[in-house]
């Protein structure tokens, strides 16, 4: 897994580094990287990630609540006629122009905390990437969606980058949106409240079915794990023993990432209260 997303990765525009000059540098460094937008908008062939193809878009999930479909988000999509305040706000509020809502599973119970500054730099990136062409359907939903995800929102700071909880905090949840998939869904969404690392979501693909791991202190979750393993299952997608772990959790975006960030990530899930794997 890591290998062929490396390879996805190689083609990247910039260098994929955290201590990035430019938004465009900075936007690279989390769409290509530690975000891991291809990991659903990028299509997939029998060895990974179609370079050729990336970001422009795939069936991410089928079932009978929804059909999803990830849109192409590469300058020849409906997007190149968004502004970029509209671009933004479809990220993180998931409200396109024309006022309709994006559907799931587009994390945006994460989305939201995204700093403005990130959120920029994810936009002007996205605007320079290369035009690719593609023909897909629209989602569709058999499930009623909300008028909003929440209230509208007006300006996210910036979480200072440095090796602390609360960096960790912000790159676990509204930038890689681990928490999203790794917390149990109820009817209005991820138990973010109550329920906050504690596994138990399934996700059904052509491997079969994994289930989200337990990521709180509790011994059901990673209290037995060292830093250095959690390290190389984040990024590496390999147990202790060597097992490698199943989709989707993008391993090979996730290894992009720099140690400030890897180490922050590891300090945040050990901050977390202790909860027993979700019955």
């Amino acid at each position: 897994m890591k290998t062929l997303y490396s390879t996805l990765l190689a083609g990247c525009l910039f260098p994929l580094s955290a201590s990035a000059e430019t938004p465009e540098e900075r936007g690279a460094y989390l769409v290509e990287g530690i975000a891991g937008c291809g990991n659903c908008h990028t299509p997939m062939g029998p060895e990974g990630p179609i370079r050729e193809q990336a970001l422009s878009g795939r069936l991410v999930e089928k079932n009978d609540a929804f059909t999803a479909i990830a849109p192409n988000i590469t300058p020849a999509s409906a997007i190149a006629d968004w502004s970029d305040a509209e671009l933004a706000r479809a990220i993180r509020e998931g409200i396109r122009p024309d006022g309709s809502l994006i559907g799931p599973p587009m994390p945006f119970a994460m989305y939201r905390g995204l700093s403005d500054s990130d959120l920029s730099a994810i936009v002007a990136y996205l605007r320079i990437l290369p035009a690719i062409e593609s023909d897909l359907p629209t989602s569709t939903y058999n499930i009623p969606l909300p008028p909003a995800y929440g209230p509208p929102i007006d300006t996210v700071a910036d979480v200072a980058k440095a090796e602390t909880v609360e960096y960790g905090a912000y790159l676990a949840g509204p930038v890689a949106h681990c928490m999203e998939c790794h917390t149990p869904m109820g009817p209005m969404g991820p138990m973010i409240d109550t329920d906050l690392g504690r596994g138990g979501f399934e996700f059904h693909g052509p491997w079969g079915t994994s289930v989200a791991s337990n990521l709180t202190t509790h011994a059901d979750g990673l209290a037995s794990y060292s830093d250095d393993e959690i390290k190389a299952m984040i990024t590496m997608g390999k147990q202790p023993d060597g097992t490698p772990m199943m989709p989707p959790m993008p391993y090979g975006y996730l290894a992009q990432m720099d140690s400030t960030d890897l180490n922050a990530i590891v300090l945040y899930l050990r901050s977390l209260p202790a909860l027993p794997d979700a019955g």
